[in-house]
């Protein structure tokens, strides 16, 4: 992932997560689109569709930033409601390159 161009953002919650991408910018964190949610809508087409209107950021960019989506997503539906919270502390460590947000 670029490290230093996006920052993935996830909402780690028990019932849904959600994820939004920032850009930085010379150390300034900008918002580039809103958290899109997971199973509530489709949060990967969601973002797939938002990737789509931002011509400045690559196409390499938009798969490597979706692929990531999908391993985190992938990654929470694996874990049971229950195990979602123990498992916060884990996925920050398993995805070192995005922010996790939620329950801690």
């Amino acid at each position: 992932m670029m490290i230093n161009k996006f920052i993935l953002k996830f909402l780690w919650l028990e019932k849904m997560i959600g994820v939004a991408l920032d850009q930085n910018v010379n150390g300034k964190i900008i918002p580039v689109t809103e958290y899109f949610f997971w199973p509530r809508n489709d949060a990967w087409e969601d973002m797939r569709l938002e990737l789509l209107t931002r011509s400045w950021v690559s196409k390499n960019e938009s798969i490597l930033i979706l692929n990531q989506i999908t391993e985190v997503i992938n990654f929470w539906q694996e874990q049971s409601e229950v195990t979602r919270k123990e498992d916060f502390i884990f996925v920050r460590e398993k995805f070192p390159f995005c922010v996790f947000l939620g329950q801690d």
